[in-house]
């Protein structure tokens, strides 16, 4: 099953959860230090897409004008390149990546990061411009998207997620996650606070 397929399935299999949750919550409003982990298992491949502000990988969302600002955005890019670094799945599992996608948009200036290498490893970004801070309205933000794609021998033993994200990124706070697999789906909850995910 193809990645995109896959997470559709998780969005349609979450719509009634995420409504349950908390049916005030607008799930694309862009909040400062909190992102949205979409995970689906499916055979042998796990599928993840992650969404977060900019500020929290980089601590800023106006468009890049310095080459501070420049640098910082491709060191981010290069590090959510590597999902094994960003997300530590147990070695039982033995999961290779065959896919990795990141870019950032911005709203005047995309900009990505595509690597390719033990399969396909590409990185993509996405952006949302969906954030309703009545003080903010004129300022310019920014998100990043990561789409993954790993292989596994044994996805059974995929019970948790450990997330380096956190540490990896000192201004994210949060994820909420949305997790699929043949049992059923979920809503879940990480923090810097607590990066363990379990998710059996």
């Amino acid at each position: 099953m193809t990645f995109k397929t896959l997470l559709l399935s998780t969005s349609l299999a979450l719509v009634p959860l995420a409504s349950q949750a908390d049916t005030q919550r607008d799930l694309d409003a862009h909040v400062h230090g909190e992102g949205k982990l979409n995970i689906a298992v499916e055979g042998s491949e796990i599928a993840l897409e992650l969404e977060v502000p900019g500020f929290d990988i980089v601590g800023f969302e106006h468009v890049p004008e310095s080459q501070n600002d420049k640098d910082a955005i491709a060191a981010a890019l290069t590090a959510l390149s590597e999902p094994l670094n960003v997300f530590q799945l147990p070695e039982a599992a033995d999961c290779l990546v065959t896919k990795s996608v990141a870019e950032l948009h911005n709203g005047e200036h995309d900009e990505d990061h595509e690597e390719h290498g033990h399969g396909d490893h590409e990185d993509h970004h996405d952006h949302e411009d969906s954030h309703d801070h009545a003080d903010h309205e004129n300022a310019q933000h920014s998100e990043f998207h990561a789409e993954y794609v790993l292989t596994c021998q044994n996805t059974a033993a995929i019970d948790e997620i450990s997330l380096g994200y956190f540490s990896a990124f000192k201004n994210a706070k949060e994820l909420h996650v949305q997790f699929i697999d043949e049992t059923g789906a979920k809503l879940l909850e990480a923090s810097a606070d607590q990066p363990e995910l379990k998710l059996r």
